[in-house]
């Protein structure tokens, strides 16, 4: 029952787009809904950080510590990095701005941020430590 109701209704909509003068139909076509502006509604992007922590003379520093502050809810994520120096996190939100550092044998880096206004999917950041 339900199919052939549907099926009457769209004979019914393509008959009167059909006799439908032009002027009337592109009415209906203004009426679109407006883009997003590069936002798909349909699912939520994220973005990937990724970076290395460094000494002066530009050479990973194996177990160095990197903090990343979600400046909105104030929670913090941290990440040991591995002998090549390199740091991953995935799925953040393109919406909310983060600080990031790193801390290797009491020395810290500089802080750094990953704006909300910067619209990469994939942010590569390096942090340098002064270890002398």
């Amino acid at each position: 029952m339900k199919k052939a109701v549907f099926g009457i209704g769209i004979a019914i909509a393509a008959s009167l787009l059909v006799t439908l003068p032009a002027s009337v139909f592109s009415a209906f076509v203004l009426a679109a809904p407006a883009p997003q502006f590069g936002r798909s509604s349909k699912e939520e992007k994220t973005r990937l950080l990724t970076g290395k922590v460094l000494d002066s003379g530009e050479n990973p520093l194996p177990n160095a510590v990197v903090y990343l502050t979600n400046t909105h809810t104030r929670t913090v994520k941290t990440y040991i990095v591995g002998v090549d120096g390199t740091f991953r996190f995935p799925a953040l939100q393109p919406s909310i701005d983060y600080e990031l550092y790193a801390q290797y044998n009491n020395r810290k880096s500089g802080t750094k941020t990953v704006s909300q206004f910067d619209d990469r999917s994939q942010v590569y950041i390096s942090l340098k430590i002064n270890t002398k």
